[in-house]
């Protein structure tokens, strides 16, 4: 499948029925998204994989990963009512991909670790900790990431790299760049503006 196609199959996935703002509840942009697992698929990292979507939302990343040709994906996200809604978007692009209602960031972080087992390869749109009650919401699931899988792939904002290259110290290494944007529509009470452009850097993190 070639990246404009994925981007024009990933827009039919539906978005959050009753996104939160707590939980940073963005849907993925089909061309972000595509652009992400294209990168990784070129790399090797998706085809004949074991692929991991942490915090999949309603899946963009986790069906997108199946489309590809990956072994396996499965999408960890701690919304029941997320989870509900990926599953009918894999159903109706036809993804196979197992999904798991957990929160990686709780207080049994190492035991969802052991239910995800080790994969090859992360994907994954963490919250930027835009919410003043969620900073540093994305440093959970580097952790997890890092713990199951010897390469991720995460949107984060631009500028992250020197953050994420500290926080993974010794553990990991940013061995990939790509910049792209991320825009945000009109979703909470607190946006002024109908679509915010937020630019922002796929970043491949691979274990030392």
């Amino acid at each position: 499948m070639k990246l404009r196609q994925l981007e024009i199959t990933l827009q039919r996935c539906v978005g959050f029925e009753k996104p939160r703002a707590a939980w940073e509840q963005y849907q993925t942009p089909a061309p972000l998204a595509a652009r992400l697992l294209y990168d990784a698929y070129m790399n090797g990292d998706i085809e004949r994989k074991a692929v991991c979507d942490l915090g999949c939302g309603t899946g963009i990343l986790a069906i997108g990963a199946a489309l590809l040709g990956a072994k396996t994906v499965r999408g960890i996200d701690l919304d029941p009512a997320a989870i509900r809604t990926a599953k009918e978007n894999a159903a109706l692009l036809g993804g196979d991909v197992e999904f798991i209602a957990a929160d990686i960031a709780g207080s049994d972080a190492a035991g969802i670790q052991e239910r995800i087992g080790p994969c090859d390869t992360v994907v994954m749109n963490p919250p930027f900790g835009a919410q003043k009650q969620n900073v540093h919401a994305d440093r959970p699931f580097i952790d997890c990431a890092l713990a199951v899988a010897p390469v991720t792939y995460g949107i984060f904002n631009t500028g992250s790299t020197v953050f994420v290259e500290a926080y993974i110290a010794g553990k990991a290494t940013v061995t990939g760049k790509v910049s792209g944007t991320f825009p945000i529509k009109r979703s909470f009470a607190f946006h002024t503006k109908d679509v915010q452009e937020i630019t922002v850097e796929i970043l491949r993190l691979e274990r030392s």
